[in-house]
C-alpha cells in the first residue's frame, strides 16, 4: 500500500460561547446532529469518500465527549497500516520561554505545536479543516485544483449573503477559472464592511515548506490563527494563494439558531441534506445507538415532517422535529421545531416549541417551553443536558437552562429570555 500523500489536519477543540449550554461540557466539533451523528462527523465522512485515510484531530477543550466517539476510527475505515485517526491535544515540554503555555493559543498555534507529528508523516500536502461545518465535499477537487494552479495554498470558499459576510473571512476571487475558483486578490478577516461575498470555508491546503516557515514567523503574533494571521501573511508575502469556489449546501453552527436551522433543513421533501446520500458515518457504538430497539409508535401518536431514530417511543405529537434515540414523548404532549437530544422524557401534555434539549433531560407532566404552539417566533429556547424539569413549569422563549439544576433552583416560572443557573 502507497504511503498517503496528504495529511488532513481538523481544528476540532474549540467551545464557541454563541452555542452556551450545548458547549459546556464537549466541543463544538462533538455536538449531536441529525438524530444519530455528531457534527464532526461531516469532516471524517468527507475525508472517507476522499481517499484520504492519514487523519489527526486537534483536541483542547473537554476532549472526552469527543475521544468517546471518535474510538479507533474504525467507524470511518481509518484502521490499518497507513492509515489512522490521531488525537492531538496539547501537551507539556521541555521549553523555558518566556510566556510558553502549554495550551493551543490558537488555530495556527495548534499545528505549530504538532509539527513533529508533520514531518514525520512527510506529506505532500497538508489539508485542514474545520470540524463544526456541515456540508458534503470531495476534497480530491480542491486538492486537483491545488496542484494544477501549483499554488503554496489553496482555500475554499462558498458565496453567503452580504448581510452577514462580516462573521467570516472573506475574500475576493478573480475570475480565472471561472466557476472552479481564481486567484485570492485580497482576504479580510470578520470585516466590518465587507467588500466582497466569497467566506472561508476554513478547507486550507498548504505546500509543506509555505506552511512550516509561515508558522514559525507567526511565533511573535498575539492571536495565532489561520484567519487572522497565517492568511494576511501569505497575502503580503505574495505567495501564490488561490480560491476554490464550492457550489454545494453549507450548514455553518456558530449560533443557536444557526445550528438549530441545519438541524431543520434535514425535513421536508426537497432537503438540502441528504445524510444517507452524502455517505454520512458515524460510530454507532457511542451511546449504544447500534443496541437501540426500533422506534415505537402508540396508536394515539401523531408524528409529521419529523425525523425520530431507535429508541424513541411516542405517544403524543411530533411535528417538524428531529429526535435522538431513547426520546420518549408522553401521551398529550405537543412537540413542534424542536431537536431533543439523546434520552429526553417528555411527561404527559407537555407542550415544547422550538426548543433544543440537550441528552438526559426530563420534562414533568404538563411542562411548556418555547413560544405558543404554531407561533412564528424564531427565539430558541435551551435547555441544558441532566435537568428535571418540574411538572408544571413554564419556560419563556428563548430562555436557556444551564445543565445539572437541583430541583430547589427551579421556579414554576422562567421568563422569556431568562438565563437559569
Amino acid at each position: 500500500m502507497l504511503k498517503p500523500s496528504t495529511l488532513a489536519m481538523i481544528l476540532a477543540g474549540s467551545r464557541v460561547d454563541e452555542l452556551n449550554v450545548l458547549t459546556y461540557y464537549r466541543p463544538k466539533s462533538a455536538v449531536p446532529f441529525g438524530g444519530f451523528a455528531r457534527v464532526i462527523d461531516f469532516p471524517l465522512s468527507n475525508l472517507l469518500h476522499s481517499g484520504i485515510e492519514k487523519v489527526a484531530i486537534l483536541s483542547q477543550y473537554r476532549s472526552f465527549s469527543l475521544i468517546n466517539h471518535i474510538g479507533t476510527g474504525a467507524a470511518w475505515d481509518m484502521v490499518g497500516r497507513n492509515r489512522g485517526v490521531s488525537i492531538l491535544p496539547p501537551f507539556k515540554d521541555n521549553s523555558d520561554n518566556e510566556g510558553h503555555t502549554d495550551w493551543y493559543r490558537g488555530t495556527a498555534d495548534a499545528v505549530y505545536k504538532n509539527l513533529d507529528f508533520i514531518n514525520y508523516h512527510k506529506p505532500e500536502e497538508i489539508l485542514i479543516l474545520s470540524g463544526d461545518h456541515i456540508y458534503k465535499m470531495n476534497y480530491q477537487d480542491i486538492i486537483s485544483y491545488h496542484h494544477q494552479k501549483d499554488a503554496d495554498m489553496t482555500i475554499g470558499f462558498v458565496q453567503v449573503e452580504k448581510e452577514k459576510a462580516h462573521r467570516f473571512g472573506i475574500a475576493e476571487i478573480d475570475d480565472e477559472d471561472g466557476d472552479t475558483g481564481g486567484k485570492v486578490m485580497a482576504y479580510w478577516e470578520k470585516p466590518d464592511k465587507p467588500e466582497a461575498d466569497w467566506a472561508s470555508l476554513t478547507v486550507l491546503i498548504f505546500k509543506p515548506q509555505i506552511l512550516f516557515k509561515a508558522l514559525h514567523e507567526n511565533q511573535i503574533s498575539k492571536s495565532y490563527e489561520f484567519g487572522k494571521d497565517i492568511i494576511p501573511l501569505l497575502m503580503e508575502q505574495g505567495k501564490r494563494i488561490y480560491g476554490y469556489k464550492y457550489r454545494g449546501y453549507w450548514g455553518y453552527t456558530g449560533t443557536i439558531e444557526e445550528y438549530w436551522q441545519a438541524n431543520m433543513d434535514l425535513l421536508g421533501d426537497n432537503s438540502p441534506i441528504d445524510m444517507e446520500a452524502w455517505g454520512l458515518r458515524t460510530n454507532m457504538e457511542h451511546r449504544g445507538i447500534s443496541d437501540a430497539q426500533p422506534a415505537l409508535l402508540y396508536e394515539d401518536a401523531k408524528v409529521h415532517n419529523s425525523l425520530i431514530y431507535n429508541g424513541c417511543m411516542v405517544e403524543g405529537t411530533v411535528r417538524n422535529s428531529v429526535l435522538f434515540p431513547g426520546v420518549h414523548i408522553g401521551k398529550g404532549a405537543v412537540v413542534e421545531n424542536s431537536v431533543l437530544f439523546f434520552s429526553n422524557h417528555i411527561g404527559e401534555n407537555c407542550c415544547l416549541n422550538k426548543v433544543i434539549s440537550d441528552v438526559n433531560s426530563a420534562f414533568g407532566q404538563g411542562v411548556c417551553v418555547g413560544p405558543e404552539i404554531g407561533s412564528d417566533a424564531v427565539i430558541i429556547t435551551v435547555v441544558g443536558w441532566n435537568n428535571h424539569v418540574p411538572a408544571w413549569t413554564q419556560i419563556g422563549e428563548g430562555a436557556t437552562i444551564y445543565p445539572n439544576l437541583h430541583t430547589e433552583q427551579w421556579p414554576l416560572e422562567v421568563k422569556p429570555g431568562e438565563v437559569l443557573k
